[in-house]
């Protein structure tokens, strides 16, 4: 490698590195506890402990649907969800069917009482964070702005990989001069620290860049299958009654055996059509549950009349979210999630100082 290469590479690593150096300690920090926020849920939660008894007979989800809506009332469904590990359906309501998220309310429902109970999500300190964290409350620009921040890390990542192989050549892997100058120190040890989990933070970096196209990649698919599995309704006129929600969750079930419901979309929103009822179901597989398949039921008559997997870019999608967070492994991947995370926060941190202490001394 010659050494003008190599001075191309190095400014590479620099201005990457400068320009989201805030914004990746930003991200680092927000990080560390959206890795545990399943546990962080279940500590500040105040939930009751719901429990069905053996043979108990529990409300069906049409019952579970006109308590939600005679608790809001003039207000119309769009979204159901189940929960995994107690008799809890989730109702979001809103005041029309495109109604955007400030405006949605969200009840769950006990299908052994049919009262509305506490959430499970701890809500408050833990939704502030994860905002900061996806898009720092500025929407879809937000998004898109931490997106390029993190292909700016990914090229840092690559040019630090690249200039650190002369290096190698003058002194052993994992030297540390210790007995040297403070700041030689510290460029061993963001060397070194960079190297070893170079392969982790590419990922992150990655998969965080693919999640921050969630907007445009779900645009994409509205846009494409889903106008394509609508496609004969069309020009039709929405319906005036609307067939059994319980029914039709059955039929799209019945369509794809050993599958479960991960949520309902009610027709008129984002995720299904003004004539569906969008029935997204999941497998039983770590992987499978990531992967939900959609399937229309005709809100009027209650027939099925789609289902398809979701593209590859949506799965890409799907499938990145939790390999962001390592939530797919349990606690353990989540601790060696974090202790990664703090390695990446000191080699940034440490990146920083040079940069400052190298200008301080020129």
């Amino acid at each position: 490698m010659t050494r003008d290469i190599v001075r191309i590479w190095t400014l590479i690593h620099k201005w990457a590195s400068l320009i989201c150096t805030a914004f990746l300690l930003m991200l680092c920090l927000t990080g560390l506890p959206l890795v545990f926020h399943d546990e962080i849920d279940r500590a500040l939660n105040h939930a009751p402990n719901i429990v069905a008894t053996p043979g108990q007979r529990l409300l069906n989800d049409d019952q579970v649907l006109d308590i939600a809506l005679r608790a809001r009332p003039g207000e119309v469904p769009l979204f159901m969800s189940f929960d995994v590990d107690r008799p809890v359906i989730n109702v979001t309501t809103g005041p029309r069917a495109d109604a955007p998220e400030s405006l949605m309310h969200f009840a769950p429902i006990d299908q052994t009482s049919g009262r509305i109970v506490a959430a499970t999500g701890a809500g408050g300190v833990m939704d502030v964070v994860l905002r900061i964290h996806k898009d720092m409350f500025l929407g879809l620009p937000g998004l898109l702005f931490l997106g390029v921040m993190g292909a700016l890390f990914v090229a840092a990542i690559v040019s630090g990989l690249v200039i650190y192989t002369p290096f190698m050549r003058k002194i052993d892997f994992g030297t540390v001069r210790a007995s040297r100058s403070t700041r030689l120190k510290w460029l061993d040890y963001h060397n070194l620290l960079g190297v070893v989990t170079a392969a982790w933070v590419t990922v992150v970096g990655l998969t965080g860049v693919i999640n921050t196209l969630s907007e445009p990649i779900l645009a994409v698919w509205r846009a494409d299958q889903l106008a394509a599995m609508t496609a004969p309704y069309k020009d039709k006129p929405p319906p005036i009654r609307r067939s059994s929600i319980a029914a039709a969750i059955a039929t799209a079930q019945a369509a794809a055996p050993g599958m479960r419901v991960q949520f309902v979309a009610f027709p008129g929103g984002a995720f299904s059509s003004k004539h569906h009822y969008a029935v997204f179901l999941q497998g039983a597989t770590p992987a499978t549950k990531r992967l939900p398949t959609p399937a229309l039921v005709d809100a009027e008559t209650g027939r099925l009349t789609a289902i398809r997997r979701m593209p590859w870019y949506a799965q890409g999608l799907l499938l990145s979210q939790p390999l962001h967070f390592g939530d797919y492994g349990g606690l353990p991947l989540k601790i060696l999630w974090a202790l990664l995370d703090i390695v990446t926060i000191i080699v940034t941190a440490s990146g920083l100082y040079l940069w400052l202490s190298k200008k301080k001394a020129a």
